[in-house]
């Protein structure tokens, strides 16, 4: 292992585990049946998993209601430290009512497995409506991360957390590679400028060639898929994995690319979401993070750039992590290549533009998706998987 140190300092400086270790695990266990308890939703227990893995720090619980406000009203944590999405644990009043503050609650996962404890220090009302607007930019309830909002409940639980025990990913335990993990990759690598890449869709074309611009300039890239909740119709983790497989085997060098699973939930939150996940990638040991057209968004909620002009709103230096920032990639007829208006030359009707909605839409119809646009190979795995679940 070698000893120099990591290119880029964890949010806050200090790489936060809520891990517990065999002793703290023995000891709740013990108390394990008599601890008032919660059930955690699938975002909740994401949130938990990575609180305790670090890749929230300098998080080590729910949001107090100090923090909590802050991050709302001014994407900064109570003592000054960039943070855009409130990190909370909402439940119905009249459970709220029954926890005493200074106890430890067990948390269960959605299938009344005890993962982990939350030491209440704090219970507290929000105004989602507030939230909603400060953190969404709409109160529109067919927005899906308002529509979770509006149906959480009332009050935060806020505190500490431990999480029991750190269990493989029952699907891709050999891309979970977490904060430690990650920096200890690139150190061994010897790569001083990582990029991450944030995706929760296929990679296609445009994605494939923004991303090889910024590995053109920093030592490696860490391709960082989302595999936490997403909506119903986003394409599913297991074939996006496989496409990503596909990919890296086929169109990229290996020694310059690491695959690894983000275990977060989609929020949709746009801007304030892309300030996230470029926090969260720190934590990760990058350095650098791509922000493209309409980052995070969904909809029409959110102006084509507004993920990337959110980044002027702090200080230079603030986030500790340098965003990359790309126009809308096409297909450009006229130079036979991909490009964006930064590089072309040519007139609209000369560009191939095609979104992930559109390549739903034509594998769903059982249209493959033209070469300009995906990797013949991407496109083939994912029309096999797609006409498996449409039944074509």
């Amino acid at each position: 292992m070698s000893h120099h140190p990591d290119s880029i300092a964890p949010h806050g400086g200090m790489l936060i585990n809520r891990i517990c270790s065999p002793e703290q695990k023995a000891h709740f266990l013990d108390q394990a049946n008599h601890l008032p308890r919660v059930t955690l939703d699938e975002r909740a227990l994401s949130d938990l998993q990575l609180i305790a893995i670090g890749g929230f720090s300098p998080l080590t619980g729910f949001m107090a209601k100090a923090d909590y406000d802050s991050v709302v009203n001014t994407m900064h944590l109570a003592n000054g430290l960039p943070w855009s999405i409130p990190i909370t644990l909402p439940v119905a009043s009249d459970l709220a009512a029954s926890f005493s503050l200074g106890s430890n609650i067990r948390l269960d996962d959605p299938s009344g497995q005890f993962v982990g404890v939350l030491h209440l220090s704090e219970k507290y009302p929000y105004d989602k409506l507030h939230e909603a607007l400060h953190v969404y930019r709409t109160n529109e309830e067919k927005h899906p991360g308002v529509n979770v909002l509006y149906n959480q409940g009332e009050i935060n639980l806020a505190g500490e957390v431990w999480l029991l025990e750190r269990h493989p990913h029952p699907y891709f335990p050999t891309y979970q590679i977490d904060p430690v993990e990650s920096r200890a990759l690139f150190r061994d690598k010897g790569w001083k400028t990582i990029v991450g890449f944030q995706t929760r869709n296929p990679i296609h074309r445009a994605h494939e060639y923004i991303i090889k611009c910024a590995l053109e300039t920093v030592d490696g890239l860490f391709l960082h898929p989302l595999v936490g909740a997403t909506k119903s119709d986003d394409i599913p983790a297991d074939v996006r994995m496989r496409c990503y497989e596909i990919l890296l085997e086929r169109y990229f060098p290996h020694e310059r690319v690491i695959l690894a699973i983000n275990p977060a939930a989609m929020r949709y939150a746009g801007p304030r979401e892309a300030i996230f996940h470029a926090l969260v990638r720190k934590n990760y040991g990058c350095t650098h993070f791509i922000v493209g057209r309409d980052h995070a968004g969904v909809g029409d909620y959110y102006g084509t750039y507004d993920a990337q002009y959110i980044f002027d709103e702090f200080e230079p230096g603030e986030l500790g992590i340098q965003p990359m920032k790309f126009e809308h990639a096409f297909y450009c007829k006229r130079t036979g290549q991909m490009a964006t208006t930064k590089t072309s030359p040519s007139e609209p009707e000369e560009r191939v533009h095609l979104s992930g909605t559109k390549v739903r839409e034509m594998l769903r119809r059982g249209e493959l998706p033209p070469p300009e646009f995906s990797r013949p190979e991407v496109a083939a795995e994912l029309a096999r998987a797609m006409q498996i679940t449409v039944g074509v």
